[in-house]
């Protein structure tokens, strides 16, 4: 007890880098007293721990991880663009067709018009987008994430990722949490909850939102097919569009990093704790599991947390759409108010509008916008990307505007869903609102860099 109570002074007595160090080493001498026991007692099939070992020198090799990852992500992109289109126009067919039934009903009961335009037109309609949109995409790539998982590949990522979290003074584990954000950054949020650390807990709550959510796929997918994919002969635009869709997902990545960085050095600073990751081994993915895992607790919890916030919004769009000041809608107004800002940063207006409006859910941000643009006083949606690209060329987008959209879609604000989570699990306002305004002010720097640079060449 009393070399116990000595070594614990000395180690007092150690600079923050000093003691972490010893913890490392402590950890270090643990495993390996352990793995010297282990090959005492315990008897290995030594050919699956070659194979295992040899595709791991290839997953995790600093020369070969990270392209794989790299094009595993592209790839998964590709299977949900590729697949979502159908069931998508399928989901939005049957949906509006109930609109359709929905009016006839409001007819016969002789209801005002303002009554038909709230309920059905503003918060049915919303309702409709956001099913249809987030819906087939959540379906694919949810059990393709879960799969991934579950055959034990999403381990050997945080792997790779958590010597680049450590050298940014951030818990390995945020890895872990930045991958959940892909699906929904609500459910990153709440991931946190296995950071022990309380500062670095924060660090991965404040910077998930650098990773584009579902709800931020549409938006991404419908500008980079039109604008990026338009560039390539029709067989290739969707396999364009999914890796340069998978390229901005590694400038969030990057994003990440560095304002993971720029908080532990400053508002948030301290050393990173110890994060021991054993790998699993391979092993046969279990589908029933998977398809339950990912549709149930994911696809049908996130869908669910997204209508709940879309449903009051789609009665304010509605009501700013057809409120009149003058002879322009309360919409239009807001949209001129903000354009020569939005203009200093590569947007317009009506742009910067459907992204502040489209705080309740992402999913909605291009039916508002198109809704502006038309002038009509309901959400729309055109029926092909070509007629959606003609009407953004008409209101005067260039490759630059898009791409602007894209970083900003990828790095604004995180939706109100997000924003609750992060409230009730950090249980401050404050770091809710630091949530809020470091990505907002690094999406403004961003486009505004890349608005001024293309005006320069």
């Amino acid at each position: 007890m009393q070399n116990i109570e000595k070594l614990s002074m000395l180690i007092n007595e150690y600079s923050e880098e000093e003691r972490q160090k010893v913890r490392d080493e402590m950890v270090f001498n643990i495993y390996e007293n352990a793995k010297e026991l282990s090959d005492k007692v315990v008897k290995k099939d030594e050919s699956r721990l070659d194979i295992d070992k040899k595709i791991d020198d290839i997953l995790t090799s600093k020369i070969t991880g990270y392209p794989i990852m790299f094009l595993l992500l592209g790839f998964v992109f590709w299977i949900t663009i590729t697949g979502a289109n159908y069931p998508s126009a399928v989901i939005a067919n049957f949906l509006f067709a109930i609109e359709e039934r929905l009016t006839d009903l409001f007819i016969s009961l002789n209801a005002p018009k303002w009554l038909h335009g709230m309920l059905v037109l503003g918060m049915y309609r919303t309702l409709a987008w956001v099913i249809a949109v987030m819906l087939p995409p959540m379906a694919i790539f949810f059990p393709c994430f879960t799969l991934l998982e579950d055959l034990g590949y999403l381990p050997r990522v945080a792997f790779n990722l958590d010597r680049l979290f450590k050298k940014a003074g951030a818990h390995g584990k945020q890895s872990l949490t930045m991958s959940m954000g892909f699906g929904c950054n609500a459910a990153g949020i709440i991931a946190c909850r296995i950071i022990e650390s309380p500062r670095e807990r924060l660090i991965a709550m404040i910077t998930n939102n650098f990773v584009p959510c579902n709800g931020r796929f549409p938006t991404l997918i419908a500008v980079a097919s039109i604008f990026v994919g338009g560039y390539f002969a029709s067989s290739y635009q969707t396999l364009a569009a999914s890796f340069f869709i998978a390229g901005l997902v590694l400038v969030g990545i990057i994003m990440t990093l560095i304002v993971s960085w720029g908080l532990s050095k400053t508002i948030l600073k301290g050393v990173p704790s110890s994060f021991t990751l054993e790998l699993p081994p391979y092993r046969r993915p279990q589908f029933f599991r998977v398809i339950y895992t990912s549709i149930i607790d994911r696809t049908v919890f996130v869908l669910l947390r997204a209508m709940a916030v879309a449903a009051p919004a789609g009665i304010v769009i509605w009501i700013l759409a057809n409120i009149m000041i003058g002879d322009v809608s309360i919409l239009a107004h807001i949209a001129q108010f903000l354009d020569p800002f939005a203009k200093i940063i590569g947007l317009d207006g009506f742009i910067l509008t459907a992204f502040i409006l489209g705080l309740p859910a992402n999913e909605i941000v291009i039916p508002i916008l198109i809704m502006a643009y038309m002038s009509k006083g309901a959400m729309l949606e055109l029926d092909t990307l070509s007629s959606m690209k003609n009407l953004f060329i008409k209101n005067g987008w260039t490759f630059i505007t898009a791409l602007n959209v894209m970083l900003f879609s990828l790095l604004h604000f995180p939706c109100a869903t997000t924003l609750i989570t992060i409230k009730k699990e950090s249980g401050s306002y404050k770091w809710t609102v630091i949530s809020a305004l470091i990505p907002t002010s690094i999406a403004v720097i961003v486009c505004f860099i890349t608005k001024q640079i293309s005006v320069l060449l």
